[in-house]
């Protein structure tokens, strides 16, 4: 990799840190392009390079979490004592993650506020995948009803992303936290074969 080429990626890299480290902090509103460059020695003309504008590094900085997330719901998962029982936790663990002010405030608030529809972000297409291939094998398998498997992943994926959705802009998330995930445990369950 050339200099300028790897000159970027630093720059891009250290935008990302800064800003969510102001996004976490002070909310998207209120956090300055002019206080995220120059926390980290640069200038608008690098944000705007790097991301467009302010919308674009949210986008980035909304993609890294949700990736973060996505592979910590999945390293769950992978702990649990069968297929099932790993994508039922991961779904769980994904909503667990609500109650962490970063992603509270970054993912689950100003992300959907500013970006839009949660379910058009490329990490919740990427997530999507993942279960798709999942639900096929349980369904290969008989553990599942015998259904469409991408219907099933994206409202797998949907119940999971909306239980996080209400867990974080609920004015008591530990309380609502719960009740979300034992109604999607109820929900996913109904997709068994041999219900529970």
């Amino acid at each position: 990799m050339n200099k300028r080429i790897e000159k970027m990626a630093e720059n891009r890299a250290k935008l990302i840190v800064a800003a969510r480290e102001a996004f976490a902090d002070k909310g998207y509103s209120a956090a300055s392009m002019d206080d995220i460059t120059s926390a980290v020695g640069l200038t608008r003309g690098a944000l705007y390079h790097n991301f467009g504008d302010k919308r674009g590094l949210l986008a980035a900085v909304v993609d890294q979490i949700d990736s973060e997330m996505a592979l910590y719901a999945q390293n769950v998962g992978a702990q649990a004592a069968d297929e099932w029982e790993g994508l039922l936790a991961e779904g769980t663990a994904y909503i667990e993650k609500a109650l962490e002010p970063e992603i509270q405030r970054i993912v689950l608030l100003d992300g959907p506020a500013v970006l839009g529809d949660p379910s058009q972000w490329p990490s919740q297409n990427s997530c999507l995948q993942t279960t798709k291939q999942t639900v096929e094998g349980l369904i290969s398998r008989g553990t599942l009803k015998n259904i469409d498997s991408e219907a099933a992943a994206r409202l797998l994926n949907g119940a999971a992303l909306n239980a996080a959705l209400w867990v974080a802009a609920s004015p008591t998330p530990k309380d609502v936290l719960p009740h979300a995930i034992e109604a999607f445990q109820a929900l996913a369950s109904g997709l068994l074969k041999k219900p529970v």
